[in-house]
């Protein structure tokens, strides 16, 4: 009984120490952040040199979106390019409220990996992000406009 609890301990402990290696700093976290709200504040602030920072260049975007007098999703494919010259147009006269969202939540954040969700005007953005020489930038964004009402 004895070694099956010491077992049992053991194995606790192990667990615990691999979770707390998991474990990000509040500088990785503040970094993944970073990327994020650089992101969407690109696109709302027609600032074309947030994305570049916080994008690599080989993104992979897709979305769903409803057309106008439509009623199903339409799907919206996007590379690295195309995203940097709608941050310069996007928001040029204005279409962006003051108070537009620009929520970030983190999802999960690995030593190289992490997974965010972010809450824009234009819909929800699920982000995985990556590090590349020590900086986190974002790799793939599956994104959609607003659920229809139900």
């Amino acid at each position: 009984m004895k070694k099956l609890m010491m077992l049992v301990c053991g194995l606790a402990l192990a667990l615990a120490c691999s979770t707390i290696g998991f474990a990000q700093s509040d500088t990785e976290r503040e970094a993944v952040r970073q990327a994020a709200l650089d992101y969407v504040e690109g696109v709302y602030e027609v600032d074309a040199t947030r994305i570049e920072r916080s994008v690599h260049p080989d993104l992979v975007k897709r979305g769903f979106y409803i057309k106008k007098g439509e009623t199903t999703y339409s799907f919206s494919p996007m590379t690295f390019a195309e995203l940097v010259n709608l941050a310069k147009t996007y928001n040029k006269n204005g279409r962006v409220p003051k108070d537009a969202p620009k929520e970030v939540i983190i999802l999960d954040i690995l030593d190289q990996t992490a997974s965010v969700k972010v809450v824009a005007v234009w819909g929800v953005d699920y982000m995985h992000l990556a590090k590349y020489d020590g900086k986190w930038m974002i790799v793939n964004i599956l994104w959609q406009s607003p659920p229809k009402a139900k």
